[in-house]
């Protein structure tokens, strides 16, 4: 809410923008700070003319006390005045700035004609009417334009109880302040200038490389995948920014890359099929008499169900790109699958098939995709071994651990990774008349992870190649 309502205020660029938030956030905290400098200022200032306004009443009342005159009543100085008052609050004694006749007077009489009548007395001011001892007021006195600052202390003397009141001018407190308040008013304008301009720049120059990673993805295509954004030097954000956009590029030219094998790969595969039902299809039609129907339904049969295969594997590994493979998790017990495909090994070939290392493997897991896995691990042993293979199942902590294991030419170590990829197949297993497509080790892995398990392939007791399937146990067996 807060960052939406900011965009309305300061829309535009995101220099712009953190360019108003930072010249409105140090506008307020400089008109915060020079509010409180000024009232700080006034108040130190202020607090100093008391303490002396103060000592001068205190020593005023000391003198009077002591039955003698004030020699501030005495002062022509119009800074500070003084006033005595009695206890009725009648003006016993003021200072001649307060009463008429005081110098500057009687020096314009002076200057004035002899023969003029002497001006007639103005009224006596009381400074601060009702002020108690020990009290302060700021007062105003008539034909000044500054303000006073009284204060007022007792004095008992021969004549009875009075009080002193002694008034000190404010104008060494008014005129330091407006000083500074005027270079604040002054001042702060040009510094939030100059951090406008500062952050202008600043901010300009760390979005360029923000502009030129921008520029370079929009130029970037499906058929421009190579090219990268320009990653500044450093480990700022900026450049953490272009590292992952550099990364994502890199993801996206390898999905690519892999998008286009894998159609090429698909219609190569497709391809065999086809052709062969064409290739029979077309002998019997042109020599009926070298071929039977039942001959040429069961060709057309076993390149259906092949090419039935393919597609079934092939839409397997897109929904599971797509994380979409819709699995029905149930309680199972693996070694029931194991076995069944042992049984099957056994009468479909001539493989020697030791399942005595299996023993229970309770799973929680989706049995058809599940047996998916079994089967197309006993098949690819059983394309490779040479004479034998070998089951094994069992529990190790909390997994099951599936091995199996032939004994036919093994995988390299550096190949062992690879022949998880799809339609991968190694030097001595590329004929197809083996019956594989290079897509059943690339269903294990994909079906063993959506599990959460893992699949290895390592070097087998038999001398070929031993394929471990690591599932999580099911928790209540």
């Amino acid at each position: 809410m807060a960052e939406r309502a900011w965009r309305r205020v300061l829309p535009g660029s995101v220099r712009a923008r953190t360019t108003g938030l930072a010249v409105a956030v140090v506008a307020a905290a400089l008109v915060v700070g020079g509010v409180g400098l000024v009232v700080a200022l006034r108040i130190s200032l202020l607090d100093g003319v008391e303490q002396a306004t103060r000592r001068d009443a205190e020593a005023a009342a000391e003198v009077l006390a002591a039955g003698g005159s004030p020699g501030i009543l005495a002062s022509t100085d119009d800074d500070n005045v003084a006033q005595v008052v009695d206890a009725d609050g009648r003006v016993v004694a003021s200072s001649r700035g307060l009463v008429e006749g005081d110098a500057d007077e009687d020096d314009e009489d002076d200057d004035g004609d002899d023969g003029d009548e002497p001006d007639a007395p103005r009224p006596e001011v009381v400074l601060a009417p009702g002020l108690e001892p020990g009290g302060t007021a700021t007062v105003e006195l008539p034909d000044e334009d500054e303000s006073f600052l009284a204060v007022a202390a007792a004095a008992d003397t021969p004549e009875g109880p009075r009080t002193v009141v002694v008034a000190s001018t404010l104008e060494e407190v008014d005129e330091p302040v407006a000083t500074v308040a005027r270079l604040l008013a002054l001042g702060l304008p040009v510094l939030l200038l100059v951090v406008a301009v500062t952050t202008w720049r600043v901010v300009g120059r760390a979005l360029r490389p923000v502009e030129e990673i921008r520029a370079t993805a929009e130029a970037v295509s499906a058929s421009d995948l190579d090219r990268r954004v320009p990653a500044p030097e450093g480990t700022d954000e900026v450049a953490r920014l272009a590292a992952t956009m550099n990364r994502m590029l890199d993801r996206l030219a390898s999905a690519q890359a892999r998008q286009r094998r894998f159609v090429a790969d698909a219609a190569h595969e497709l391809r065999s099929p086809v052709a062969s039902i064409r290739q029979h299809a077309e002998v019997a039609q042109r020599f009926p008499d070298r071929t039977t129907t039942d001959a040429l339904a069961g060709t057309v049969l076993d390149e259906a169900l092949r090419l039935q295969r393919l597609v079934d594997d092939q839409l397997v590994l897109v929904r599971a790109d797509e994380h979409a493979l819709g699995l029905r998790r149930r309680p199972v017990d693996l070694d029931d699958l194991v076995l069944g495909e042992a049984r099957r090994l056994r009468t479909t070939t001539s493989l020697g098939v030791d399942a005595s290392g299996v023993s229970a493997g309770p799973v929680e897991c989706d049995p058809d995709a599940l047996a998916r896995v079994v089967r197309n691990l006993v098949d690819n042993a059983a394309r490779h071994a040479t004479g034998r293979v070998a089951l094994g199942l069992a529990e190790d902590g909390d997994e099951v651990v599936l091995t199996v294991d032939d004994d036919g030419p093994g995988i390299p170590a550096g190949e062992r990774e690879r022949v998880f990829e799809r339609f991968v197949r190694l030097d001595d297993a590329r004929a197809r008349d083996g019956g594989g497509s290079g897509l059943g080790l690339a269903i294990v892995r994909e079906l063993v992870t959506a599990h959460g398990g893992t699949v290895t392939v390592g070097e087998a007791d038999l001398g070929g190649a031993r394929f471990t399937v690591r599932l999580p146990a099911r928790s209540d067996a």
